[in-house]
This record gives structure tokens, C-alpha cells and sequence, in this order.
């Protein structure tokens, strides 16, 4: 039976301790399904690379930490559940910062519901202004770990952004947006005109305990 296996890597900065660490890996069959690394900037570890990997393993994860601490230049290994169980899923709301607050008002009180049942939804927010800022933003949100839904809130939104909308979508990331000029509205999957109840939406279409489906009222407005 495999389960996952994450795991915090502090590592001497130096180049091949990535192949290191993913040949150490594949040396007991331990699948990577996720990594990220960043080179720490402050505290005791300043200067050093602090690596997130989450692996799919068969064997006593103690195993895996033991093989990984055996690699010249690791530091530290600490063993902690996944970024999945604690945080969930993510709400990522992007756009005009008034409307993102009322759009993030509603999601998290409904997360708040979900979670005190034992799921994990998380809501992240950034507000921006500019058709360029804004479409980079929503096509990064295909790149985020565990990103679920995509809510767009703004009073005018088009043109590049429409395009990322629709390069999400791709990816299999569902948009909603509030009613607003522009033609996002014409490639979001659901336009909202009250900002609450967007948010409220959004989180009850990635509950797995919800009955909300998006796909079933597509193209449609409230």
C-alpha cells in the first residue's frame, strides 16, 4: 500500500542536490509528486536552499528521510503532513481590491462551514489593476499548487484577459466573474452579480462535500 511522504529539505545552495535528492528517491521507489525550492533569504538558514517534496512511497517514510539525510550538502530533513491536508484546496480571487474583499467575504465564510466539517479550503487574494498585470496574474494560476477555482472580480475586465481566462479554463480551472463590462463575462464558466454570493459559489463547487456543480448551469448568470 503507498502512501505520501512530505518533507521540509534544508540544503547546502550547490549545484545537482535536486538530482541527488530525486536519485535518492528513485533508488527505493519513491515517487516525487511534488517539489519546490527557494533559496532562504533570512533566519539560521539564510543562504541555504529549503526544498518542499511531497513523494508517493510503499515503505516506512523514516526510510525515505534516512536516505535523503545520507546525500552530501543536506542540512536538515523534517518530516510533516502535506500542503493538501492542511491547506486544501485554494479559492484564488484576483482583481479590483473592493470587489476582491466582498468576493473573499463570502468565500471564506463559506470555507469557514466546510472546514469545521473537515475539509481544507483555503482562499488566496490579490487585488491589481491593468489589463497586462491582471492577465499575467490569471495565467499564472494554471502554475499554482492546488489551485481549484479561479474568481475574477472587477468592473471591467477583456482583451488579454479574456485570452487567460480561456488558458486556464484549458487547464481545467473553472472562472467565475462578477457581472461587469467587458468581454470576460462571454468566457467565464459563471457570472455572479453579487461579490458574496461569487465567493460563496466558488467554494461550494470544490466541496466535495457540496451538491454545487458549476458545469451544470455553464455560461449562465445570477
Amino acid at each position: 500500500m503507498t502512501a505520501n511522504c512530505a518533507v521540509t529539505i534544508i540544503a547546502e545552495n550547490k549545484t545537482g542536490i535536486l538530482r541527488d535528492i530525486g536519485s535518492a528517491c528513485a533508488e527505493i521507489n519513491a515517487n516525487i509528486l511534488t517539489t519546490q525550492q527557494e533559496i532562504s533569504a533570512e533566519g539560521k538558514d539564510a543562504g541555504r536552499a529549503v526544498i518542499s517534496l511531497e513523494a508517493e512511497f510503499s515503505g516506512d517514510p523514516a526510510d525515505l528521510i534516512s536516505r535523503i539525510r545520507e546525500i552530501e550538502g543536506i542540512v536538515s530533513v523534517e518530516n510533516h503532513h502535506s500542503a493538501a491536508e492542511i491547506f486544501g484546496k485554494r479559492v484564488i480571487v484576483i482583481g479590483g481590491g473592493a470587489q476582491v474583499a466582498q468576493v473573499a467575504l463570502g468565500a471564506v465564510n463559506e470555507a469557514d462551514r466546510h472546514n469545521i466539517r473537515g475539509e481544507r479550503i483555503s482562499v488566496d487574494t490579490i487585488p491589481l489593476v491593468g489589463e497586462e498585470t491582471i492577465a499575467r496574474a490569471v495565467e499564472a494560476v494554471s502554475r499554482l499548487p492546488r489551485a481549484a477555482i479561479l474568481v475574477l472580480a472587477g468592473s471591467l475586465m477583456g482583451g488579454r484577459i479574456t485570452d487567460a481566462v480561456r488558458f486556464v479554463q484549458s487547464r481545467g480551472i473553472p472562472v467565475v466573474c462578477l457581472k461587469m463590462a467587458g468581454s470576460v463575462t462571454s468566457a467565464a464558466d459563471l457570472v455572479v452579480t453579487d461579490p458574496i454570493q461569487a465567493g460563496v459559489m466558488a467554494v461550494m463547487h470544490i466541496s466535495t462535500i457540496g451538491v454545487f456543480d458549476i458545469a451544470r448551469v455553464k455560461g449562465k448568470e445570477f
